[in-house]
C-alpha cells in the first residue's frame, strides 16, 4: 500500500459514509495481518523473540492451525503479558484519601488519545495504601475492561487505577507502540447482566497474531505514516465543508429570495452541504410566510374569507390575532388567525382493543403508526391493524380526509399531517387523532398541509402539550394556534410551487443518494484492493 494511493482516491470517495474513518480501520487491519508491510526472512522470528524475552503470565502455546505471514506466531495474548495490574477506588467517605498529589485514572480519564498525560482526580498516599489500588509506573497499556470496554491509552506518568482499569506490561517480545495497535484492534465481548466487563483469563486467552520484534517497530512506523495522512485528509474534509456552507448559506439566501428551480438546482452543486430535509424544511418555510409565490394585487384578501366564515359560523372561535402581534410579518393581503376562526378538529373515538385484529377485515384502525414524520399516509404492511367490532358510522373516514395525530407515540410525529388515501379501504378514526374540517371552501386542506409541516406549527404543539411518558394535545390547543392565512387564489399558487419544488428535491435527493452510493462502492472497492495487496 503506498501512502499516495489516499490520495490519489480521496476526491472520488470523499463524499462516502465516514471515509477517513474506514481507512483508519483499513490501516489497522492491515497492520494486525500483515499485509502492511513486506516480511525480512533475515530477521529473528516472533517464536524466537518469544522466548528470549521475559517470563509471560501464561505458557506458550502456539496455534499451528492458523495460517502465518513468514516469521509471524499464531498465540494467546498472554502469552505476551508480563504483568497484569487491577485496581481500586479509596473510600469517598475519607477526605484524606482525596485531592492529593497521586494521579487516579477511571474509564473518564481513556479517551481517544493514545497517551494519558493527566487525570481528572487524585488521591494520597494514604488512599493508595487503603484501598486496592495500585501506583503503575510508566509505560503501560491502560485497558478498560469494563464500563467502556476496549478503550486504552498508555500512561506516560506514574498512575494510579480503578477497578474498571487493568494495567498491562508487555514482555520484551511485544513492543509497546504495537501492542497499543494491537489492543486497539481486540474485538473484546464483554459479559454481565448489569455492566459488560471481560475477565482476566479471557483477555489473555485472546488469539493474536504476533510478527517478530523488528517488524512490529516497521509496522508501527507505517502506521504512524499512514494515520498522519489520514490526518491531513481529515483537515482537508473539514476545511472543504467549512467552504461549502459558506457557499450553502449564501445559495440558500439566493433562493430564499428567488425560489425558483434553477436556484434550487444551485443548492445542489456536488460542493454544497444543504441536505434535501433542509431544502424541504425551507421550502415550507417560505410557504407559509408568504414568500415563495409573488402577490397578485387582483386576489381577494384573505380577511374578506374571515368576514365570510364570521357570517356563517358567529360561534367560531373570535380569538383573533392582531397581524403586528402574529410570529412573523405576512404580506398584506394576508391574515393571522387563530386555527379554531376558519376550523375545528373531530377527536377519535376508542375502538375496544379488544376487536383489534391481524386477520384483514373490511375496517382498517388508523393509528399514529400510519403518519410519516415529515407529514403523509404510510401504510403499516403487515403491521396494519384492523377491527372486527361494531363501528360507529361517524368515526368512519372518508377519503381525502386531512388528519393529524394528537400524541406523540415516536419522536416528530405530534401534529404530522396525512391525508387519508383513496385506495378502496376503510380507515376508522381512531382515539387521540384528530380531523380536520374547514368552514369555508376557500380554505385549501393541502396547504394547510403545508402550514402543518412547518416547524412553527409542530413548535406550538411541542411547546403546550403535555404528559410525562407519552405527551399529547388536545383539540383545543391545536386551534389556539396562530395561522397565517393568504387568498384562496395564493394558496392554489402556493400549493402547485411547493409541489413543484418538492418534485424536484426529491429527484435532486435521489441523484445525491446515488452519488454517495457511488463513492462508497468506490471506496469499499479500494478497501478490498489495498486488504488483498502487501505494501509496494
Amino acid at each position: 500500500m503506498r501512502p499516495e494511493t489516499f490520495l490519489e482516491k480521496f476526491d472520488l470517495i470523499a463524499d462516502a459514509p465516514s471515509a477517513v474513518e474506514k481507512m483508519r480501520e483499513l490501516v489497522l487491519r492491515l497492520a494486525v495481518q500483515g499485509k502492511l508491510v513486506d516480511q525480512d526472512h533475515a530477521e529473528i522470528s516472533a517464536l524466537d523473540c518469544i522466548r528470549a524475552a521475559n517470563k509471560p503470565l501464561i505458557e506458550i502455546i502456539l496455534d499451528e492451525s492458523v495460517q502465518t505471514p513468514y516469521g509471524w506466531a499464531a498465540l494467546p495474548l498472554g502469552c505476551v503479558i508480563a504483568s497484569n495490574t487491577g485496581g481500586g477506588t479509596p473510600s469517598k467517605q475519607n477526605p484524606g484519601y482525596w485531592n492529593g498529589l497521586i494521579p487516579w485514572a477511571s474509564v473518564k480519564d481513556i479517551q481517544s488519545e493514545k497517551f494519558l498525560n493527566e487525570t481528572i482526580d487524585s488521591i494520597t498516599e494514604a488512599g493508595l495504601q487503603n484501598s486496592s489500588s495500585n501506583l503503575i509506573p510508566p509505560n503501560r497499556l491502560i485497558v478498560v475492561t469494563r464500563m467502556g470496554l476496549g478503550k486504552l491509552a498508555i500512561n506516560s506518568i506514574p498512575v494510579a487505577i480503578n477497578q474498571d482499569l487493568r494495567a498491562i506490561e508487555p514482555t520484551r517480545a511485544l513492543d509497546l507502540d504495537f501492542a497499543y495497535l494491537l489492543f486497539k484492534s481486540l474485538k473484546m465481548v464483554g459479559s454481565g447482566v448489569t455492566v459488560k466487563g471481560i475477565t482476566v483469563d479471557k483477555l489473555h486467552a485472546m488469539p493474536i497474531l504476533l510478527p517478530p520484534l523488528a517488524e512490529q517497530k516497521r509496522i508501527v512506523a507505517k502506521v504512524d505514516e499512514l494515520m498522519a495522512l489520514c490526518d491531513r485528509l481529515e483537515q482537508q474534509q473539514k476545511d472543504r465543508e467549512a467552504k461549502h456552507a459558506a457557499l450553502t448559506r449564501a445559495s440558500l439566501t439566493r433562493f430564499s429570495e428567488a425560489p425558483t428551480p434553477e436556484n434550487l438546482n444551485l443548492l445542489f452543486h456536488p460542493s454544497y452541504t444543504t441536505t434535501p430535509a433542509e431544502l424541504r424544511k425551507t421550502i415550507l418555510t417560505l410557504a407559509v410566510q408568504g414568500k415563495l409565490v409573488p402577490q397578485d394585487p387582483n386576489d381577494e384578501s384573505a380577511q374578506k374569507i374571515i368576514t365570510k366564515v364570521e357570517i356563517l359560523r358567529p360561534d367560531a372561535v373570535d380569538d383573533s390575532v392582531n397581524n403586528n402581534d402574529g410570529p412573523w410579518s405576512l404580506p398584506s393581503s394576508w391574515s393571522w388567525v387563530r386555527l379554531g376562526k376558519i376550523a375545528m378538529i373531530k377527536h377519535g373515538y376508542a375502538f375496544s382493543s379488544a376487536s383489534f385484529t391481524s386477520v384483514p377485515t373490511p375496517y382498517v384502525l388508523t393509528t399514529p403508526g400510519n403518519f410519516y414524520e415529515s407529514g403523509g399516509f404510510r401504510d403499516r404492511g403487515d403491521n396494519t391493524k384492523y377491527f372486527k367490532g361494531e363501528v360507529p358510522h361517524s368515526f368512519v373516514f372518508d377519503a381525502g380526509d386531512l388528519i393529524i395525530p394528537m400524541t406523540e407515540q415516536a419522536a416528530g410525529l405530534l401534529g404530522s399531517p396525512a391525508f387519508i388515501p383513496d385506495d378502496g379501504k376503510t380507515y376508522l378514526q381512531n382515539q387521540r387523532l384528530g380531523k380536520l374540517d374547514f368552514y369555508s371552501n376557500e380554505i385549501l386542506p393541502s396547504y394547510v398541509f403545508c402550514f402543518f409541516n412547518d416547524e412553527f406549527f409542530r413548535s406550538e404543539l411541542a411547546r403546550t402539550c403535555t404528559g410525562m411518558k407519552v405527551r399529547h394535545t388536545s383539540p383545543k390547543r391545536v386551534l389556539n394556534v396562530p395561522f397565517a392565512l393568504p387568498p384562496i387564489a395564493e394558496q392554489k399558487r402556493i400549493v402547485a410551487k411547493v409541489d413543484e419544488l418538492m418534485k424536484l428535491v426529491d429527484q435532486l435527493e435521489e441523484q445525491l443518494t446515488t452519488a454517495r452510493s457511488t463513492a462508497e462502492n468506490l471506496l469499499n472497492a479500494l478497501l478490498a484492493d489495498l486488504t488483498s495487496q502487501k505494501a509496494d
